[in-house]
Parts: structure tokens; sequence; C-alpha cells
């Protein structure tokens, strides 16, 4: 993956200069697509750092793209839209955004959001070194290689996704209410975010349980946040 390379998916010219011009102050290099597909080919061609998308697109959906992005690579994505609804919010985050921002945005929220994805994408937390293997029960996490197995069984997660479990298996048998959830992983600033929570949540399910309406490994303990139980419970 390229350090220094961000995609910019947007087909709004004047989005488009205006990212180029911060992203470039900033000392990254900016590859600009207009449409969904130009930004596939670029995202395999240059293998960028972080995706920056629109969900208004001229040829493809936007969370159709954001979709196959996450079955192409593990990159971070940041949706960049005018569409504030919470539907939109909510569909963005299951697509497989990592996070989800309002047009017009001030440079400094977009870059500190960035950078917050970014560490995330580098294995670091907020709150603790993520470099210890975990075991609890038949759940085992591998932080060097980024490797997820149930059981023996390998499962794919992305960064976000691993960050998550790995917080909930560092603190396993505890629940964890949502605000230190949401600072542990996506950082300060995210503690009110729980819609972002909730869906990472649903997605880590579909991913780890047999039944995610009836969840053996991640419970939730309602009106206070999710606990990864240490035995049957």
């Amino acid at each position: 993956m390229n350090a220094d390379t961000i995609l910019v998916v947007d087909d709004e010219p004047r989005y488009r200069t205006l990212l180029d011009l911060n992203l470039k102050r900033h000392g990254y290099r900016a590859v600009m697509a207009h449409d969904g597909l130009t930004g596939l080919n670029l995202l395999e061609r240059y293998q960028p750092r972080l995706v920056l998308m629109d969900l208004n697109l001229p040829d493809m959906d936007g969370f159709d793209v954001c979709r196959r992005i996450r079955e192409m690579s593990p990159v971070p994505v940041i949706i960049l839209t005018a569409r504030g609804q919470e539907t939109d919010k909510l569909k963005g985050f299951a697509s497989g955004a990592d996070d989800y921002v309002t047009k017009p945005f001030s440079a400094d929220e977009l870059l500190a959001r960035m950078e917050a994805v970014m560490r995330r994408g580098n294995g670091k937390s907020q709150q603790e070194s993520v470099t210890d293997v975990l075991e609890v029960g038949d759940v085992r996490l591998e932080p060097v290689v980024r490797r997820t197995t149930i059981g023996g069984r390998e499962v794919e997660l992305t960064r976000t996704e691993f960050q998550l479990l790995y917080s909930l298996a560092a603190n396993a048998g505890r629940v964890m209410v949502q605000e230190e959830l949401l600072r542990r992983v996506w950082g300060p600033g995210y503690e009110s975010d729980s819609a972002l929570l909730h869906t990472t949540i649903a997605r880590l399910r579909r991913k780890l349980e047999a039944d995610p309406a009836a969840p053996r490994y991640i419970q939730t303990r309602r009106g206070i946040g999710y606990v990864l139980v240490t035995g049957e419970e």
C-alpha cells in the first residue's frame, strides 16, 4: 500500500480541486477519479492508503462502489457527501465505510478524521498497543498479521473490525460502554457516534456468528454497551 497516496472519488470538480490542494498541503499525493469505475481501477493500480469518496456518482451507486472496494481491499474508506440523513449514514457504514463526513466540511475536520482512520489502519489504538496475540475461548487474534480465527476457521476482517474485536477481547467478560469503545477504536471526538459502532458490531456478528440474531460471542447489554463473553452465559 502506498503510504502517501489518497484516492479521491468525486464527480464535482470543485471538491476534487479543494481536496487536491489540501491533501498536497499536508504532504499527500492525491489521485483523482470522477466516477466509480475509474475509482475502482485507480484503487487497483495505485493501492492508496485511504479512499475519500462521494455517494452521488454518475455511473454507479456510491454504496455499491464502497462494497466493491471492501471486496477488493482493506483500505480505509471515508464517505464525503451532501447526503446527511441518518439512513444514508447507516447504509454507508453497513457498506463498509470507516467514517462518514457530510459536505460542506472544514479541511481541519477532514484531516483529523483521516489521521484517526489511518492510525487505526496502522493497528494503533488510542488507549492500548495492539501487539499481543489474544485467545478468548475459541477466538484467536494475531495483530501482527491481522489474522482472526474462530474455532480454527479463519475470518477476514477489515482493520476497524479487527481493532474493535481486539478491544472487546482484551477486556473479555467486561461490559464496555459505547463511549469507551468508540474512543478506543475510532479515537477522541467519536464518542457520540453510536451509529458507527452499531453498524460495525453488526458486520462483525455476520462474520463471526453462526446466528447473528442470537450472538454467542459479542453480546449486547442494552443501554450500556457490549461484551465479548468468555464462556456460556
